[in-house]
């Protein structure tokens, strides 16, 4: 298993930095993997509660979590660590259940649900996209939200083809999305919500 040391190190080496947190035995190639467990493929074991003091500031050009936040209890922190350890112009990618998703119900482990709104608590209110704001005084990071989308999926294959239109359907707008969760959610559940988000700060922030 990798040191905190080797980490930095390995971190620096690559082009472009990639990591995923939560990462599991299926890390793909060529990605920094840190997980809780130590499990196959995890190059860093940490439990992610205490923040990535492990990684020096904007080292990284991506950081995925696929699955994880809804996990996080010191979910602020940990975004604020996130925005920390990215390069200026760097990206988060984001996969979380939707909170309207059954599935989300059923896992006792999930410390909180996310919505389309809920990264805008990290952006200023006037570069969010969409026409309702939420106040943006909880936390002084920010980040540009560049990419949101509503995934509708089923096991049953029937029922995920139908899902699928559902997904093209709700995302063709900003407004269809806000049109959906406000009248539709319960009626037709979604499981899943992608983001992508862009740290505001320059080479000069402090760490």
């Amino acid at each position: 298993m990798t040191t905190a040391d080797e980490l930095k190190a390995l971190v620096r080496s690559r082009t472009p930095g990639i990591i995923e947190l939560g990462c599991g035995p299926n890390k793909k190639p060529g990605i920094i993997g840190i997980d809780q467990f130590p499990l196959p493929g995890v190059d860093f074991v940490t439990d992610l509660e205490h923040g990535l003091p492990f990684l020096e500031s904007g080292s990284a050009d991506v950081i995925i979590s696929r699955h994880v936040l809804e996990h996080i209890e010191n979910f602020q922190f940990l975004m604020e660590e996130i925005h920390r350890v990215l390069k200026p112009g760097g990206k988060k990618e984001v996969i979380v259940p939707h909170f309207s998703s059954p599935q989300f119900y059923s896992d006792f482990t999930h410390r909180r649900f996310f919505g389309l709104y809920s990264f805008d608590y990290f952006s200023d209110p006037g570069k969010t996209g969409m026409k309702r704001k939420v106040p943006s005084f909880y936390s002084t990071l920010r980040f540009r939200i560049v990419r949101r989308k509503l995934v509708f999926k089923s096991h049953a294959p029937v029922r995920n083809w139908i899902r699928q239109i559902f997904t093209r359907l709700f995302n063709l707008s900003a407004g269809m999305q806000e049109f959906y969760e406000e009248n539709l959610c319960y009626l037709i559940p979604c499981q899943e919500i992608e983001f992508t988000l862009i740290p505001e700060k320059s080479a000069d922030d402090p760490a």
